[in-house]
């Protein structure tokens, strides 16, 4: 930017354009520094937020396994601790089973890309580059 600028009545009307052009090449920088340091204090936050998560994802994991064993012990009142232990698992391996096998259903129950639609876009295809290849239908 120049260092000295000239008042703007006495100013040509080069002399403003190059002033004015001056100010908007400056003004974009300076909106530019000003977004940068915006994403760069949001990123921030964000890796904060991110991280807090993770650690909230795994004190609940370690919650889970230490409802776990309050169920073994608590079974294990009544029997031997190992057979209270091995009923939890037995249980904890019929839940995924069942989770998985619903899972693989609504998986498998996707399907195939609607055959309308895929004609359809087949027809606009055929429209659009009818021509372009010399022959006619």
């Amino acid at each position: 930017m120049s260092e000295e600028r000239t008042p703007t009545g006495e100013a040509s009307t080069g002399q403003l354009l190059v002033q004015a052009t001056e100010d908007i090449s400056q003004l974009i920088r300076d909106e530019m520094q000003l977004a940068k340091q915006d994403l760069a204090e949001s990123g921030k936050r964000l890796g904060v937020g991110a991280g807090l998560f993770g650690v909230a994802g795994t004190l609940a994991l370690y919650g889970v396994g230490t409802l776990l064993a309050t169920i073994i012990l608590a079974i294990s009142e009544g029997l031997e601790p190992w057979i209270a232990a091995a009923i939890v698992t037995v249980v904890l391996f019929v839940a995924a089973a069942v989770a998985g096998l619903i899972g693989k259903a609504r998986v498998s129950k996707v399907g195939d890309a609607p055959q309308a639609r895929v004609e359809s876009v087949k027809a606009d295809i055929a429209t659009a580059t009818h021509g372009t290849d010399g022959s006619t239908s």
